[in-house]
């Protein structure tokens, strides 16, 4: 077959580059046991601390967003990059790096130099979800671990708790997302919590939000002072993977901007109203997104490397 052949019927999706592809059951031989390793580190993890569950999930949100999934988020600063936990989406605020380290560690001694950081933090993303109730999905695995890291993307492509609807599906759209799966993944905040610095603009000087619920809130979060003081992103069931969040936004009460924007009379209000009354059709279309989320620009076949420890290249 000629080159140009071959060029055709890529374009077409016809065939496959079998080096970059993505495989459920790449580890069944390699390392049989390492997809039960790393469900019983985070069970383990939230177990003891349920908010860990939305860090985690949370994690390999912000690795994805920043050059694919590749674990470039959990590099330390190095003389040649500065790496992404300083970025501002990130610092003081990015968690569940101790949880990957140790789940590291296990399956390092189990099958070493086999299972990559980058498919560690994917699967403990979904493993997160489940055991706070949410929908399972089936992990795509092979990903390798990039050798740099971007501070720079890190600041410009990671959605912020200030953003407005149409910057906000500008975001997910440069990553391939349609305004609904964008509605689907921000359900991740049904669970989780987040610092005070991030919403008080909301609390004190928004109008589209529950006076109520705005005054519980300020309690807590005063107009000066106790920056990281948290609260609940689902005031309802903070711990629990449900619809509570949408039902919240139909209610004003939406803790940053960024969420009530799916509910301000905009373009998404219709699909935060399915989610609302369908928790069926929120957990597949969740469960959808984030299979297409774990296939951003993934690394794989001799590209990156296995890292021996997540916070550092080999």
């Amino acid at each position: 077959m000629s080159d140009s052949s071959i060029r055709f019927l890529l374009m077409l999706g016809l065939i496959g580059i079998v080096s970059g592809e993505l495989s459920s059951t790449f580890y069944l031989t390699k390392c049989p046991t390492a997809l039960l390793t790393i469900k019983a580190a985070v069970i383990s993890a939230v177990n003891k601390e349920p908010r860990m569950g939305a860090s985690l999930l949370r994690l390999h949100f912000h690795d994805c967003f920043v050059q694919g999934c590749d674990a470039s988020v959990l590099l330390d600063d190095t003389s040649n990059f500065t790496g992404e936990k300083t970025a501002f989406p990130n610092v003081n605020s990015l968690r569940g790096f101790d949880v990957i380290d140790k789940i590291k560690s296990l399956v390092e001694f189990l099958c070493p130099g086999v299972v990559s950081c980058a498919d560690i933090v994917a699967v403990a993303a979904r493993d997160s979800v489940v055991a706070l109730g949410g929908p399972s999905w089936s992990v795509q695995l092979g990903r390798r671990d990039s050798t740099t890291a971007s501070l720079n993307i890190a600041n410009s492509d990671l959605p912020g708790p200030t953003l407005d609807l149409n910057s906000l599906i500008t975001s997910f759209s440069n990553k391939g997302f349609t305004s609904q799966e964008l509605v689907a993944l921000s359900g991740a905040h049904t669970i989780g919590k987040a610092r005070c610095k991030l919403f008080r603009t909301r609390i004190f000087n928004e109008s589209n939000i529950d006076s109520s619920f705005a005054k519980s809130l300020q309690g807590n979060c005063p107009s000066t002072g106790g920056d990281d003081n948290l609260s609940p992103l689902d005031v309802t069931t903070p711990n629990t993977f449900d619809n509570a969040y949408f039902k919240n936004l139909q209610s004003n009460k939406g803790l940053f901007h960024s969420d009530q924007e799916l509910f301000n009379g905009g373009s998404t209000d219709s699909q935060v109203n399915t989610y609302s009354t369908n928790f069926a059709t929120f957990r597949t279309d969740f469960a959808n997104a984030m299979i297409k989320m774990g296939n951003l620009n993934p690394l794989t076949g001799s590209n990156g490397q296995i890292r021996t420890d997540c916070k550092k290249i080999n």
